[in-house]
């Protein structure tokens, strides 16, 4: 009994720690970095402090209103279950499955050879539980990853069994929401979670702890090795799947940036190699990204393909050394941000946004907090299109919140809460959000919640005052319109969640070391609450969580309570507020809203973002009623004129200060041949303007006196290996002039050529026995081969094509020769610029 005791208060310990971090599901992420900085400092003193006053609504729950709840709470206490991790999911949508895993851990030494697994089912929204546990044979489920739930109703299960004992590892799959389950051994062990296509349910990815990567096209039941050294992996469009592999050395070969990122079209048939000299990649919206390590000495460049890798071009970013990183924060079909780390430990990086093929890149925010964990705050606000919340490290060393309702053109701090007060001290009050970095510090159990289906509607924790404070504990702010205004509404940290599409909303007070028993709802969008005690014996809160999406009206709140005997019980309990809510909405519940109203308020631009007026059709905050399951957003748009603020500077252009207009930047052509010196020039014509991609605006701002200008950002084609023939310099030039151009350079290369030999020849004749030898001229053709010529290979490299052995050395000796006559830099200038060996 002593070791249950030990696994108790452990449990006790783990989940007043954890809080909600499992109840919530997560986004991505980001690259790595192995050294540890000290965090950023936030305003105030470490002491907790009094929040500036708010006031609160709070309405009385009616008798009526309570019994009805009383009615429809089901509560399930998992008796006899001294699981020391539990974990609830929610299976499907409108299947009112959820499953309820509870794994032990076992001493090494117990009988039980590591641990055991109970899993419990429910079909009626948690009103009642099924022990299924004889389905997996009570197998030790791993707590990394051990449950998975895929698309539709599939669920996979991923045993946790020693390595060395096992040829490989054990998965559980179903298709029937958990009804039954599938034994499966597989061929190898799972190094990370299992990846879903996807459309295509059936087909399913893995990698294996020795680098395979490992395919199935049945859900499971058979697996083929399609690869092996794979470091990561990618689903792209329809079938295509990308990954990063190396030969040897596959643990150091990403940060040597000695990896190749290929693609499969045919499910692992045939490979084809985009790139080599790989540090990573990564595939959002449809666009391809991979940064390249061209030498060690060297920084990193960023590779963008928006055609699934048959061509790619360099992104026109700043490169980065190997003690920065890229990273892509967010993207869709239209646009990507990227933040690329400032040099040094500095906590912080500059935020880029691109235009519609992933290329040209313009500065969105300058200071964008990135910490040493590579956590970012940075929130796509998906209630209200065009909204971006993050952080910015101030030059005071504060952080600060900002906000962009038109997809990163330009930042603003947040507005003070309409019901909250700073006081006379505090010069500058704004509403500051508590993102990825307060919940790494323990001080909010969630982050920003949004959702689409729920128009303009963030819950948020915050803090007031002149920038980010870990003297005040943070409260819940909610705002209605996207982020313009913003209303305190709930004293101190809690874990919340959105129903029936933004039409109910419920939190549970994150408490330490104190047990929960009452759930907070609003039917107003947070501006009134009822409470609701949902057990008469509190227990420790584990987790909330409702069905995938915000459609539902039940909602699940679990822990566990401990007993007579000192051990703990696992309780579920499920809400069911359909029945609380009756009413279905009319057409009269509903208001047309327009958004961004706030933006040009008082003119004809009023509502107008990214060239757009959208009002939609939403619920009103009085209107206590049911949007239910079949609810769908409907918006109306309408186009706007185009003005200024519609364009941001293209590339080669800079924005004048105080004004309007984007001037030339000095000395382009140069920094654009520097750009181009490998690979087909893209040619891109621009008057200095471009539209901010998604932009939907029309006619309206003209420029006045601008001329077209040609700029050529580099375009590279897919060609890693030697190509099947040489490419004829002709190909690179396509107008006639350019090509009379190159006949001319090449017919005077070519008399220059022989009239060096010709005076070589001589020149050797004639001083073969005097005391100056031609090892002089060879020792120093040997200082250029390993200057100049290790450059341009690199770069060559960098294109993905690489020459034969005996043409470099032909080129070598050619080029030896070129420069015994001095004309060796004519010579090396037209090789670089044609892209010829």
């Amino acid at each position: 009994m002593i070791w249950r005791l030990v696994v108790f208060w452990g449990v006790c310990c783990l989940f007043v720690a954890a809080g909600h971090s499992r109840s919530v599901p997560g986004s991505t992420a980001t690259l790595r970095r192995t050294q540890a900085r000290a965090r950023p400092r936030r305003d105030g003193t470490a002491k907790p402090g009094h929040d500036p006053p708010f006031t609160r609504c709070r309405l009385p729950l009616s008798p009526t209103e309570h019994e009805v709840l009383d009615d429809n709470t089901h509560e399930t206490g998992f008796n006899g279950d001294d699981g020391s991790y539990v974990i609830l999911t929610w299976v499907g949508d409108g299947t009112g499955v959820i499953l309820v895993l509870s794994t032990i851990n076992a001493p090494i030494d117990s009988f039980t050879g590591g641990g055991s697994s109970r899993l419990y089912r429910s079909t009626d929204y948690g009103k009642s539980f099924l022990d299924i546990s004889q389905q997996i044979n009570h197998t030790f489920i791993r707590e990394e990853f051990g449950v998975s739930v895929g698309p539709g109703s599939s669920v996979i299960l991923t045993a946790d069994i020693p390595v060395v004992d096992h040829p490989g590892g054990i998965i559980f799959t179903s298709t029937d929401a958990g009804a039954t389950f599938a034994f499966i051994q597989l061929p190898f062990h799972l190094a990370q979670p299992i990846t879903y296509h996807f459309l295509i349910h059936d087909y399913l990815v893995a990698l294996s702890i020795d680098g395979g990567l490992w395919l199935s096209l049945d859900f499971g039941a058979q697996w083929t090795e399609v690869h092996d050294g794979v470091h990561s992996f990618a689903w792209g469009a329809g079938i295509n799947l990308f990954f990063s592999c190396s030969n040897v050395d596959t643990v150091d070969a990403e940060e040597r940036g000695d990896l190749q990122l290929k693609r499969t079209q045919d499910l692992g048939k045939s490979f084809t190699t985009i790139h080599e000299d790989v540090f990573s990649f990564g595939y959002i919206g449809t666009f391809l990204f991979f940064s390249v390590m061209e030498d060690l000495r060297s920084p990193r460049v960023m590779y963008c393909s928006s055609d699934q890798g048959e061509t790619f071009s360099q992104a026109l970013l700043p490169s980065a050394s190997t003690e920065q990183f890229y990273s892509i924060l967010d993207g869709d079909e239209d646009m990507i941000f990227i933040h690329v780390d400032n040099p040094g430990d500095t906590y912080f990086g500059t935020m880029y946004t691109s235009d519609d093929r992933g290329i040209v890149y313009s500065k969105s925010l300058d200071r964008h907090l990135f910490d040493g964990h590579r956590k970012s705050d940075f929130t796509n606000i998906t209630s209200l299109r065009g909204a971006y919340l993050t952080s910015r490290l101030g030059d005071d060393g504060r952080i600060r919140s900002v906000i962009s309702f038109n997809r990163g053109l330009t930042w603003r701090p947040l507005s003070k809460p309409q019901n909250v007060d700073c006081g006379e001290k505090v010069k500058k009050c704004n509403l500051h959000i508590h993102g990825e970095h307060s919940r790494d510090d323990h001080l909010v159990p969630m982050l920003a919640l949004s959702d689409p289906s729920a128009i303009g509607l963030i819950i948020a924790h915050g803090s007031v005052g002149d920038s980010l404070s870990s003297s005040q504990r943070p409260d819940v702010f909610v705002t209605s319109d996207g982020g313009y205004n913003w209303r305190g509404t709930l004293k101190g940290p809690h874990h919340y969640s959105i129903l029936d599409s933004g039409g109910l909303i419920v939190a549970v007070e994150a408490l330490h070391n104190e047990q929960v028993k009452t759930i907070k709802f609003s039917t107003d969008e947070g501006q009134c609450w009822k409470y609701y005690n949902f057990t008469d014996q509190a227990f420790f809160f584990a987790g909330l969580s409702s069905e995938p999406g915000t459609k539902a009206l039940s909602v699940s709140v679990w822990g566990f309570r401990p007993e007579e005997d000192r051990q703990p019980m696992w309780v579920a309990v499920t809400i069911d507020f359909e029945s609380l809510i009756t009413k279905e909405c009319k057409s009269q519940d509903y208001e047309l809203w327009l958004a961004h109203a706030t933006q040009d308020e008082g003119t004809d631009r009023a509502g107008c973002v990214l060239g757009l007026k959208e009002t939609y059709r939403r619920l009103k905050k009085q209107s206590v009623c049911r949007n239910g399951r079949a609810y769908v957003v409907s918006k109306k748009q309408s186009p706007c004129l185009c003005t200024r603020q519609d364009f941001v500077c293209d590339y080669g252009y800079f924005h004048q200060v105080n004004t309007s207009e984007c001037l030339r930047q000095p000395n382009f052509a140069n920094k654009t041949l520097e750009l181009c010196l490998n690979g087909e020039e893209d040619e891109l014509l621009t008057v200095g303007y471009r539209k901010v991609p998604s932009n939907k605006c029309e006619g309206g701002f003209t420029l006045q006196n601008a001329v077209e200008t040609i700029i050529r950002p580099c375009s590279v084609k897919t060609s890693p290996g030697p190509p099947d023939k040489p490419l004829s310099p002709v190909s690179h030039f396509d107008t006639p002039k350019e090509k009379l151009v190159l006949i001319l350079v090449c017919v005077g290369a070519a008399a220059i050529v022989q009239i060096a030999i010709a005076s070589a020849f001589i020149i050797v004749k004639r001083t073969m026995y005097r005391i100056r030898t031609p090892e002089y001229c060879f020792s120093n053709l040997q200082v250029q081969d390993e200057g100049t010529f290790t450059t341009m290979d690199l770069e060559n490299g960098s294109n993905g094509t690489t020459g034969p052995h005996d043409s470099d050395t032909v080129r070598i000796s050619f080029l030896d020769l070129c420069h015994c006559v001095h004309i060796y830099p004519y010579i090396s200038s037209f090789f670089i610029l044609t892209g010829s060996h």
